[in-house]
């Protein structure tokens, strides 16, 4: 011991990136343990500015072993090419190990992703495309190709060749597409093993040994808790446990080896793709913080919806996770709005409820009760002490804690690695 998690919690895209590499600093393992490339983690510091999709954003800590563990779908296209792309900065990366258990995504599960998505015209989840889902499911369906398989090219064979023409019925005769070859596919298995092959071991082991050694290791999730597919607003989600049961089953530890459990929050909300948002802002205020702090997504470059924080949905995250402590990030995109509101409760048919629901028709009818709070003028951005702070953004950090019942570590005040406020230890 000890391991810590970080987890997304609210809808994805609060920061994961910046904090993970923050906080890497004392980690001797990061490890990714959920989600495939429809994630993207945006690093800044003294390197560069990165967009990760696979990669541990612990890759820029020399002295942290990064791993991408057995619940992570791994897009072996997408993970050469995010090498290249690190090594072209000066960035090491023979310290990257790939769980031989991780599933890979296979170019079948982007058509497939792809068709099914399009099949479903206005009901459409709006997925990422990139084969995600597809590759879940193979999983749970026993028909997956992991990591390990690539180590053993000719028993892989037979296999790929019958998964193949599973694949192409479908595509076929439901699709209407064109079917794909098993020898093409069986070719780039051979270019991605010889790539590859170095990365992939049990990662496992690497985790439990530094467990047994003391070390601390940061656990990354991908995504939010409300994207959770047990948890989230199904069915709109992902199809991962991006909260911290996920953690486990993905990286084969006990839940008691993890001691610490960091729950990241925007200073706001934001979503991509459909699903209910209660707090959404369909107005100027809305369009303009999307603008000032540039809510497109680092995967897809899709614009994110915006609303004001969600305390129900905050509450029930914390619930669901049992954080130990918060993060909150992008507090200076709120700089310079006359007042603030932030979501308490949600008013259904006329009743106010404070538990979030489970229904995803109720969810879509529910009206935000918003409590309004005075903002400020001076700038919080690049702020490093919270006494430095305007006293409204401290009250609006403590109607947060209030809301949420867990006390804020570490504020964010900026996308460089120094741009940070510790307020308590975390690791």
């Amino acid at each position: 011991m000890p391991a810590y998690a970080v987890i997304g919690a609210q809808w994805g895209d609060e920061g994961k990136g910046k904090i993970i590499d923050y906080l890497a600093e004392k980690a001797d393992c990061v490890v990714r343990y959920g989600g495939g490339n429809n994630a993207g983690h945006t690093v800044v510091n003294a390197q560069g500015e990165f967009s990760l999709h696979l990669v541990p954003s612990g890759i820029f800590r020399p002295r942290s072993t990064c791993i991408i563990g057995s619940g992570v779908v791994v897009d072996p296209d997408v993970l050469l090419k995010e090498l290249d792309y690190l090594c072209s900065a000066g960035v090491e990366t023979s310290r990257l190990q790939v769980s031989d258990r991780a599933h890979l995504i296979m170019p079948y599960h982007g058509l497939l992703d792809n068709l099914d998505e399009r099949s479903r015209g206005d009901a459409a989840i709006g997925t990422t495309g990139m084969g995600v889902g597809p590759a879940y499911m193979d999983k749970t369906g026993r028909s997956g190709i992991r990591a390990g398989d690539l180590k053993d090219l000719p028993a892989l064979h037979p296999r790929l060749e019958k998964v193949v023409e599973s694949k192409n019925a479908i595509i076929t005769r439901i699709y209407g597409g064109s079917p794909i070859s098993a020898s093409d596919i069986y070719e780039k298995c051979r270019e991605w093993a010889e790539r590859m092959g170095n990365h992939i071991q049990s990662a496992e082991v690497t985790v439990r040994e530094s467990l047994a050694r003391g070390e601390n290791i940061l656990l990354e999730g991908a995504q939010g808790t409300l994207l959770d597919v047990d948890h989230g607003t199904y069915p709109y989600v992902t199809s991962s446990s991006p909260s911290v049961g996920g953690a486990c089953t993905g990286l084969g530890i006990s839940p008691r080896e993890i001691v610490g459990i960091v729950g990241v929050f925007k200073a706001y909300c934001t979503r991509v793709g459909g699903g209910p948002m209660p707090s959404e802002m369909v107005d100027a205020t809305g369009d303009a913080l999307r603008e000032k702090a540039w809510e497109y997504g680092a995967t897809t470059g899709r614009a994110r919806r915006i609303g004001w924080f969600d305390g129900v949905a905050g509450r029930y995250s914390a619930n669901v996770n049992g954080f130990t402590s918060l993060v909150l990030t992008r507090l200076d995109v709120l700089d310079g709005l006359e007042s603030i509101k932030v979501c308490t409760g949600y008013n259904v048919g006329g009743k106010v409820v404070k538990e979030f629901p489970a229904s995803i028709s109720t969810l879509e009818n529910c009206q935000p009760v918003l409590e309004e709070l005075p903002g400020w003028s001076e700038p919080t951005a690049s702020t490093t002490s919270k006494s430095d702070l305007p006293k409204a953004a401290v009250d609006y950090l403590n109607c947060i804690e209030d809301l949420i019942g867990c006390p804020v570590h570490l504020i964010s005040t900026g996308p460089g690695r120094d741009e940070t406020i510790p307020v308590a230890e975390i690791l």
